[in-house]
This record gives structure tokens, C-alpha cells and sequence, in this order.
């Protein structure tokens, strides 16, 4: 009888410490970059949340629409994207690295849909599928899923990628062919940002800066051609190289969103007309809550407004750039570098566009512009940066994370 109690406090001893093991993993300290990471992309989700409500709720309400339409819709697509965010975080590397070829081959045949009776036209673009009374965009898990993909392949290649040949094929081709999916539908914004993605990859892979030349002489040689052939993108260019004067006189032609976008900028000056008291959103400036939603931001909030949203993108990379440096892996870091420069370089090309730094080109605020299709796609992206966080060596590194690799 003492031996079979002594072996069952035995028994029950280990299940003890079994449980605390694993409830010392579930509940282990991550790393600073994980927290930086995941704050920023809660709170700036927050902030698109706030500043989506403001920017439609005049428009719904003039249309005889409920109020609160577009932001209940673009708080569904947040419902879906936070939890893949944190379930994203908790997929090991090794899973990353297995569906680099599937996440592309699923992203191509999505963005093929919108050729299909589903996809619908706007602004000279067929870049959306209209499904059960959602709109979405698919060439927006194209920037993840050729992140991915590029990561995987660059990483394999690494001790050949001083050779053109290894450092090109096949990345430069799948590429083309992803770039060759969006542009069938007119889609130069999302193009360039494509072209971002690729750059970057290249660059984190550790590919010699002279390797660099062709590739980019070919993008920026074929981007002029798109931009000369195509009237609209003219229209564009030329509006934002003329002159205030000449900008002004075309008021009611091709400078009126600018012109409406600088003006709210200008409205709001230091402290904002206050949240919701914006002039510009009672159908004054189109896209108010899309691709301006910046300038909206500016006139109600002010440059303090302003200067919150750089802040939260500019801690953002702070954090990703550290998972980038930290790490051993090159596909973790080829990786986290093409997410990256997607998510910041896209803020930043957006906010240039509302400045009048750059011309028109319809790309979003990451977690601002109301879209649910580029809000789901950015949050998964930040879990696979906080999901890289938790595999980084060194002390800080959490155990789950160690396990991971």
C-alpha cells in the first residue's frame, strides 16, 4: 500500500509539472519587437477604425444609408484580421517556409477571379470580386503571398545568389507573371508596390547592389511605358507636375482631389477642426475615407493627428527592423524585410500622394483606408513579423518561440 501510494504522489507530481511547464509556455514574456509590433498594428487598426466612422458617417447619412455602414463593415474585416494575427504569431517558421508555393499558386488564382462574372470595374481598374454583398480586393495577398514565396526561394539559393543567374531565376520570372495577374487589370499602384516587395527581397537576400541595375532599369523603363500609353496615368502625371497656378485653373478637371486633399491638410492646422467636424468629407473630397483618409486625419485631428499616425508607422518599423537584424535565418529576415517595406513603403507613398509629393496612384493607408481585403492582408503580415519575433535567439527570445524553430 505505501509503495502504491508513494507511486501515485509520484504520478500526481509529475502531472503538476507538467502543467506548469505548459502553462509556463503559453504564459511566457515575449520579446520587446512582439509587443512593439503587435501595440502598433492594434492601435493604428484602432485609429483606421475611428477615422473610417468619421470619414463616411455624412456621406451614409446623405444617401439614406445607416450612419454606421462602413464602419461596421470595416470592423468585420478587423474582427477576422486581429484573431489571424495572433494565430498567425504562433505558426513556427518551418510552417512559413512550406507554403511559400501554395500561399503563391492560391494568391494568383484568387486575383484571376476578378476576370470571372465576379469581378466588377471602378476608375478604369478591374481589381475587385463583389462576393455575398462584400467587396474585396484580391491582388492584396499577392504582396504576402510573393513575399513568401521570394523569401523561400532566395533563402534556398543563398550561397549561389552572387551569380545573376541563381539570384534571378526563377524569382525574376513568377514574378512577372504575378505582376502580369494585376496589370491585366490596369492596376499600376498595386503594380509598384509588387515591384517594392521584389526590390526588397533582393536586398535583405544579400544579392550584390550591381545585380541590382537590370532589374530596376527594366521596372522603371516599363513603368514609363505604361504611364505614356495609358491617358488616364498622363492625366495624373501632368496634373501633379504643373504648377500651383496651372493646378488651380484645372479646378474642376484633373487637380480636384488633390486640391481638396491639400486643403483639409491645411484646415486642420496645429490642434484639427476636432474629431468628426471635417468640411471635406460632405462629398467635397472623393475617396474622403480610402486612399485620402490621411487628410481627413489632418483636418480633424490636426498635425498632431498627424504626427501620432507617423509615430505609431515609425515604431512599427522600429520593431520589424529589429526582427530583421536580430535573426539568423536568411528566410526570416528576407522575409520580414519584403513585409516591411510593403506595409511602411505603402504609408509612405500613400501620405506623399495626399502631400502632392507624388501623383495620384491608388494605393491605401495600411490599417487606416477603408478596405477589409488590405486590412486582413496586413494584419496576417504583421503575424508573420511577430510570428519571426517570437523565433529570434538570445535571452529574450520566449521558449515557444525557440521551440518553433
Amino acid at each position: 500500500m505505501a509503495s502504491t501510494s508513494a507511486t501515485s504522489v509520484r504520478h500526481e507530481s509529475r502531472r503538476g509539472l507538467s502543467a506548469r511547464i505548459v502553462l509556463g509556455r503559453v504564459f511566457a514574456p515575449v520579446p520587446s519587437e512582439f509587443v512593439l509590433i503587435a501595440s502598433t498594428a492594434l492601435l493604428l487598426t484602432g485609429f483606421g477604425l475611428t477615422m473610417v466612422l468619421s470619414a463616411t458617417t455624412a456621406t451614409s447619412t446623405a444617401a439614406g444609408q445607416d450612419p454606421y455602414v462602413a464602419l461596421l463593415k470595416q470592423a468585420i474585416f478587423a474582427a477576422i484580421g486581429v484573431p489571424l494575427m495572433f494565430l498567425a504569431s504562433r505558426m513556427p517558421v518551418l510552417f512559413w517556409k512550406r507554403i511559400a508555393w501554395p500561399a503563391l499558386i492560391f494568391a494568383i488564382l484568387f486575383q484571376l477571379t476578378v476576370f470571372t462574372p465576379l469581378g466588377i470595374s471602378a476608375d478604369g481598374n478591374r481589381s475587385w470580386i463583389y462576393v455575398f454583398g462584400l467587396q474585396a480586393q484580391p491582388a492584396e495577398f499577392l504582396k504576402l503571398a510573393l513575399a513568401i514565396w521570394l523569401g523561400a526561394v532566395l533563402a534556398r539559393k543563398q550561397p549561389l545568389l552572387h551569380q545573376a543567374r541563381h539570384a534571378f531565376i526563377p524569382a525574376v520570372p513568377v514574378t512577372l507573371i504575378v505582376v502580369a495577374a494585376v496589370m491585366a487589370g490596369q492596376d499600376l499602384g498595386t503594380t509598384m508596390i509588387l515591384g517594392l516587395v521584389f526590390t526588397a527581397s533582393l536586398f535583405f537576400s544579400g544579392v550584390r547592389l550591381r545585380l541590382f541595375i537590370l532589374p530596376v532599369a527594366v521596372g522603371l523603363a516599363a513603368v514609363a511605358v505604361l504611364v505614356v500609353t495609358s491617358p488616364d496615368r498622363m492625366r495624373r502625371i501632368m496634373s501633379f507636375a504643373g504648377s500651383n497656378s496651372e493646378c488651380l485653373a484645372q479646378y474642376y478637371g484633373n487637380c480636384y482631389q488633390t486640391l481638396h486633399g491639400i486643403w483639409g491638410l491645411a484646415s486642420g492646422g496645429v490642434l484639427g477642426l476636432g474629431l468628426g467636424n471635417s468640411k471635406q468629407k460632405y462629398d467635397w473630397l472623393p475617396a474622403a475615407a480610402n486612399d485620402y483618409i490621411f487628410a481627413i486625419v489632418g483636418e480633424e485631428l490636426g498635425l498632431i493627428g498627424c504626427v501620432v499616425a507617423l509615430a505609431l508607422f515609425t515604431l512599427f518599423a522600429v520593431g520589424a527592423f529589429h526582427v530583421i537584424r536580430k535573426t539568423n535565418d536568411p528566410f526570416v529576415r528576407i522575409v520580414a524585410g519584403g513585409i516591411t517595406i510593403w506595409i511602411v513603403g505603402e504609408a509612405l507613398i500613400n501620405i506623399a500622394v495626399v502631400l502632392k509629393l507624388f501623383p495620384v496612384m491608388g494605393v491605401p493607408l495600411p490599417f487606416m483606408s477603408q478596405g477589409g481585403t488590405s486590412l486582413v492582408a496586413v494584419l496576417v503580415g504583421c503575424g508573420i513579423l511577430l510570428s519571426f519575433a517570437r523565433s529570434l535567439p538570445g535571452k529574450n527570445a520566449s521558449p515557444a518561440g525557440t521551440l518553433a524553430r
